[in-house]
């Protein structure tokens, strides 16, 4: 229960804990972050890490000096891209083992072969989308190594998913990050990153259920 506590206060007052780190532990934040992003991404099971308000913050914290922009950068856009090739292999591995038999109560073949194409033809965008929506993105390269989508075509649009989310932000922080008004609404930007890209998601997955229906 501490732990949980813990993560939420770390999650709500990111600013806060990294800046402290930062001050304590110096170039080890590096570290924390990569392991951070490394994980929310690379590790289906913990996708309550705070993605996007990390880069947000940490990109404001390199505007006030305290870290060098371009290392941050380089070590999440590391962290992010590694992470969702992680993710996609553990899916990529699994998949089959979990569903290899084939129109049994784990495994539909029709369904497979559906989730397959949905990912070649639109995987792409999916992915990309997918990186500014908390949650979804720890779960979108997962399924998209369960449905088999070409590693080489996973690859390209991770990278260039993991570039435009990692330097977008990061550079959103940096130059908006530490403006007086930023500042004193900051808890209110990081609960908006957080709520706001899933909420578009939900409804997007509850309006394209109803066209279906």
């Amino acid at each position: 229960m501490d732990i949980i506590t813990y993560l939420f206060d770390f999650i709500l007052h990111i600013d806060k804990h990294l800046q402290v780190f930062v001050g304590t532990y110096g170039a080890w934040v590096y570290l924390l972050l990569f392991l951070i992003v490394f994980t929310e991404t690379g590790v289906v099971v913990m996708p309550f890490l705070p993605g996007d308000s990390l880069l947000f913050i940490t990109g404001a914290l390199c505007g006030a000096g305290l870290m060098s922009l371009p290392l941050a950068i380089g070590v999440l856009l590391a962290g992010a891209i590694l992470g969702d090739q992680c993710n996609y292999t553990i899916g990529r591995y699994f998949g089959p083992k979990v569903f290899k038999w084939e129109n049994s109560r784990f495994f539909n073949k029709k369904a497979f072969d559906k989730a397959h194409q949905f990912y070649e033809t639109y995987g792409g965008v999916t992915i990309i989308l997918a990186r500014f929506m908390p949650f979804i993105r720890t779960f979108v390269p997962f399924v998209a190594g369960v449905a088999a989508m070409t590693r080489t075509k996973f690859t390209l649009y991770n990278v260039a998913g993991g570039l435009v989310w990692v330097v977008g932000l990061c550079l959103a922080g940096y130059f908006f990050g530490n403006l007086p008004w930023v500042q004193a609404n900051l808890s209110k930007i990081i609960w908006a990153l957080i709520l706001v890209p899933g909420a578009i998601a939900l409804l997007g997955a509850w309006r394209a259920s109803r066209a279906e229906a």
